[in-house]
């Protein structure tokens, strides 16, 4: 049995634990009809996690009063330093479900924290984003990532540097959309616009600017989350939900950077006049490509599916259903030939956190069991450290860090 290294945390909890708080909203972790509806992650409970150059585990995410906090940890949760509470002034934060904090580290001691805050029509919000020049021991006030300033959609952000140091935001956009709705309104065209929008732009400094927002595809769902994951030239791919015609949800592929028409990466062929809330995961292949996990109705079945893609994003072979027919949220992460595939399970009494994990390159897995337990929770975050793989779990109560594969 794996040994755990379980970061079964009390946090300090009395400042840590969560209460509800953040933005209820389409797309922030309720289910929608006709998708199989997932457990809700308790509101303001959803944190996110990276490791930094140094090696230390970095999370981020809200505390009982609704403030944006980062705490690290130099032993991968078995003990904690003190949680830090960041300024953002009246910013709200969503921090459920699929959108939730981020946190990335780039090179010359740059550390950025991105979120959606809320904005005051429903579904509308806008990305925010705090950036250090010093490891993370001091971030700026926030500032908003695009340029465009409507009030609409701007939500389900990703973020990431690229191995030139180059960050890349990328976010779920309805400017084209409205725009669509505005000239149907004034009888300048006819016929709807399918779901919302990918957008992204670029930070060559770190954060402290950004280029133009850039359309990267037209018609993807509206509110799962995107993936992102290294190539093997040193850019971004990304995976997203997307609306193909004539109202299909599978999902879509690019190299952020390409000037290439993105590519179908899935073929369920899910006919939902809605969005599942429900997005993907992507992580790059030892031998070439990528490991891809996702949510999906093929054939009248629901279920979570792991498939492998080329590199330019199309799927090699046939997807498999993960071995846990209540299986969703999952998340995937590899390092070198070693692949692991995290994902949260509901029984009826209890939520189990239950793993795939292979050690050659995703040609054979074994089922491990993680833990469980009877509180709300978040979906799982799988990390690669120096340490080996890792998943993070959080509980209403705890914080648990995991080994998967040492």
């Amino acid at each position: 049995m794996v040994r755990r290294l379980v970061a079964a945390i009390s946090f300090a909890w009395a400042a840590l634990s969560f209460a509800a708080g953040g933005h209820g909203g389409h797309g922030d972790g309720g289910p929608t009809d006709g998708a199989k509806a997932p457990l809700r992650a308790r509101v303001g409970l959803s944190v996110g996690a990276a490791v930094s150059p140094a090696g230390l585990l970095w999370l981020v995410g809200l505390n009982a009063d609704g403030r944006l906090f980062v705490q690290s940890s130099r032993d991968f949760g078995l003990t904690w330093d003190a949680a830090r509470l960041l300024d953002i002034g009246s910013d709200k934060v969503a921090a459920d479900g699929e959108n939730r904090p981020k946190i990335a580290f780039g090179p010359e001691s740059r550390v950025v924290i991105s979120y959606t805050q809320p904005l005051a029509k429903p579904y509308t919000g806008e990305i925010r984003m705090l950036r250090s020049d010093d490891g993370g021991a001091s971030f700026s006030a926030p500032f908003t990532v695009h340029r465009d300033r409507q009030v609409i959609t701007h939500r389900f952000e990703s973020l990431a540097f690229d191995r030139g140091g180059v960050l890349h935001a990328v976010w779920i956009d309805k400017r084209d959309q409205v725009a669509a709705t505005r000239e149907n309104e004034r009888g300048n065209r006819t016929g709807g616009y399918a779901g919302a929008a990918v957008y992204r732009n670029e930070s060559r400094d770190g954060g402290l600017s950004f280029g133009p927002d850039i359309k990267l595809a037209d018609h993807s769902c509206e509110c799962c989350r995107i993936a992102l994951a290294p190539t093997p030239e040193g850019g971004l791919a990304a995976m997203w939900r997307h609306v193909f015609e004539p109202n299909l949800r599978d999902h879509a592929f690019a190299v952020l950077g390409e000037q290439k028409a993105p590519v179908r990466a899935s073929f369920d062929d899910w006919k939902l006049d809605a969005c599942p809330h429900h997005g993907p995961g992507l992580a790059p292949a030892a031998q070439g490509g990528y490991h891809a996990v996702w949510f999906g109705e093929k054939a009248g079945r629901a279920a979570v599916r792991y498939g492998r893609l080329s590199a330019g994003g199309a799927p090699q072979g046939e997807a498999q259903e993960l071995p846990d027919p209540r299986a969703e949220h999952a998340d995937v992460v590899a390092s070198g030939r070693q692949v692991a595939i995290a994902w949260r399970s509901y029984d009826g009494v209890q939520t189990r956190l239950r793993a795939w994990v292979s050690a050659d390159d995703g040609a054979h897995f074994a089922l491990r069991e993680l833990a469980s337990s009877k509180e709300e929770n978040d979906y799982p975050r799988l990390l690669a450290s120096p340490a080996g793989l890792r998943v993070l779990w959080r509980t209403a109560k705890e914080v648990h860090v995991l080994p998967i594969i040492p």
